[in-house]
């Protein structure tokens, strides 16, 4: 394989692999305890580091997984004083454990290759670079075979407990109620958020785990109701966002992870913005249309009960302060539904619009 398609490669399974997840932090309307994850977890590597003095040990991920259950640990106990919101609380946890973890390296390895800046940003073009060579066979880019293991991990983990995640997300007290441990299903989330971090750590760095984790999923958000269906897309959306960015780098000439984090951006705003039924374009249409529609049933409910004096365009502007240009506009409308018919200025409804006022009244009263 060339580094270039390993590239590509191992940014689609980070990209699925973190969507996933993702997809439940966004409904638990945990978006910012990923990004809090994501360099706490440092703390984590360095403590281990410090006790096995070797950088490629399994008990690093052990120790980073562990600092991030930590993490959401402290996050809820400041929280569950009821002195702090959620949102402040992870701006005390944060940080502090985050700087506890550069002072660390900065004043203790020094001399080890616990680059912060390679954590932050990472990396992608130098991954082919980690080969995985078993019994002299080159198996491929080091990362691909991690990503991709972690990828089947989570995947197995959504599929097997799909119900209780499911339930413990939505309605955590039904969960508890028909025997599920909601507590335990957020606490073995949180770890799974912690394990994809520290896996996708050394590839893409923690700023672009953060946009794969939390940009897919919201932008699957807003385009289906169905959880099924918001995973299946947050990982579709993450591989285009992958592939895309790794496009456009090569063709800009810049940083991987940042445009691939900004194709992210990108996606998001684009669905944001023209997504069918909750876009930005479809609620201000749709507002639009209620406004109109509430405004001909004023119009008609007024005119119904004044049908014995004449009512002019003037009068019903007036009378009901509708705007000039809007008044106008909906004389035409209803006239073109049947529902008035104009003589000499004077407005009169006719037999359906009598019955459309009748409904409208019914609606008004059942409302």
């Amino acid at each position: 394989m060339s580094p270039q398609f390993e590239i590509q490669l191992i940014a689609v399974i980070v990209a699925v692999a973190c969507a996933l997840p993702g997809v439940f932090l966004v409904l638990r309307k945990m978006a910012m305890m990923s990004d809090s994850i994501t360099h706490t977890i440092l703390l984590g590597i360095v403590l281990a580091f410090f006790v096995t003095h070797d950088l490629s040990s399994s008990f690093l991920i052990a120790g980073a997984a562990l600092m991030g259950v930590v993490t959401v640990w402290l996050t809820e106990m400041l929280g569950r004083t009821r002195l702090l919101a959620e949102d402040a609380a992870i701006g005390i946890v944060f940080p502090f454990l985050f700087s506890i973890a550069i002072i660390l390296i900065t004043r203790y390895a020094g001399s080890v290759h616990l680059d912060t800046d390679s954590v932050l940003l990472g990396e992608l073009a130098f991954a082919p670079f980690d080969r995985m060579i078993v019994g002299g066979v080159d198996l491929g880019a080091k990362a691909i075979h991690t990503t991709g293991i972690l990828l089947l991990i989570n995947l197995a983990v959504i599929i097997i407990f799909f119900k209780e995640l499911k339930l413990a997300t939505f309605d955590p007290m039904l969960a508890s109620v028909l025997g599920f441990a909601p507590t335990l299903v957020h606490y073995g989330l949180m770890t799974l958020v912690s394990l994809t971090t520290v896996g996708a750590f050394q590839a893409v760095g923690s700023i672009l785990v953060v946009a794969f984790m939390i940009g897919p999923p919201v932008t699957a958000y807003l385009l289906t109701d169905d959880l099924k269906r918001m995973l299946i897309l947050s990982g579709v959306i993450g591989a285009i966002n992958g592939l895309l960015g790794y496009r456009a780098a090569a063709l800009l000439d810049v940083s991987i992870a940042g445009c691939m984090a900004m194709m992210t951006g990108i996606s998001f705003l684009l669905v944001f913005i023209f997504a069918p039924g909750r876009g930005l374009v479809s609620t201000l249409s749709r507002r639009r249309s209620q406004k109109i529609g509430f405004a001909k049933m004023i119009l008609l409910l007024h005119l119904y009960h004044h049908e014995e004096s004449e009512a002019n365009l003037a009068e019903i502007q007036s009378y009901l302060r509708l705007d000039g240009e809007l008044t106008k506009n909906l004389i035409a409308l209803l006239q073109k539904e049947g529902c008035i018919e104009l003589n000499n200025s004077v407005i009169k409804l006719t037999e359906q619009g009598r019955l459309t006022s009748l409904r409208s009244y019914e609606t008004l009263l059942s409302g």
